[in-house]
């Protein structure tokens, strides 16, 4: 048994506008700065053998809080640098990244037609289906879980990674919207046994509770099944 502690990466800018971040290295903003550093303050003290992070800059940032601590938890010879796994890393959207929604629906109509349609086995241009992502996800996840088996692992990654392993907790469809609340820098318990993935707790939020709300993504508002 491995219990992951998922954290979904500080709020960006691009977040704040609603755009496709996908692959691209977008920073912190100074509200995700400041998450980052309530949720390093949260972590504080708790029983962590070992960090794994996307290798993207939101995310390196936001773990970053983390890593004084876990050099005395850990050792000295703790790296982040050697803690990157871009496994970990978000969907890749292919030619809409950096695109807001407006843009995407000027440029791409009709790829734009067919997104919101969420089917698992369609992708933009150059980027990857929900079909793949979610293998990529999943493979990096049961390797983590075989790696430490019996120990505690902060993950810190993007909202699609953190939707894909939900998915696959509630045995519930990669097509359709998502179905679960991710906030920036909130942390998800999960515990991963014999394949299976059982949620302790999710979307805990209690550390960011007097900062501005979120920007709320709402892919259910979007959803258009059966479009051609």
């Amino acid at each position: 048994m491995t219990e992951l502690i998922l954290i979904r990466h500080g709020e960006t800018d691009w977040n704040r506008e609603l755009r496709f971040q996908g692959h691209v290295d977008v920073p912190l903003n100074e509200i995700g700065q400041e998450q980052a550093r309530r949720v390093g303050l949260r972590l504080a003290g708790e029983a962590v053998q070992h960090l794994v992070c996307s290798d993207l800059l939101r995310t390196r940032q936001t773990a970053q809080p983390l890593v004084a601590q876990l050099v005395t938890q850990l050792g000295p010879l703790f790296s982040l640098d050697a803690a990157l796994d871009a496994d970990l890393r978000e969907q890749n959207f292919g030619v809409v990244d950096g695109l807001r929604v407006p843009d995407v629906k000027q440029q791409h109509p009709q790829a734009w037609s067919q997104w919101v349609q969420f089917g698992a086995d369609y992708a933009f241009t150059d980027g990857e289906t929900v079909r793949q992502f979610h293998a990529r996800v999943m493979g990096a996840v049961q390797r983590l879980a075989a790696a430490y088996a019996g120990q505690t692992v902060v993950v810190v990654t993007h909202g699609g990674v953190l939707d894909m392993i939900y998915r696959t907790a509630r045995a519930l469809p990669l097509s359709g919207p998502r179905q679960s609340e991710i906030p920036n820098a909130g942390l998800n318990r999960v515990r991963v046994q014999a394949g299976l993935v059982e949620i302790l707790r999710w979307a805990d939020t209690q550390h960011l509770a007097d900062l501005p709300a979120q920007p709320r993504y709402d892919q259910g508002r979007l959803w258009k099944p059966g479009l051609a």
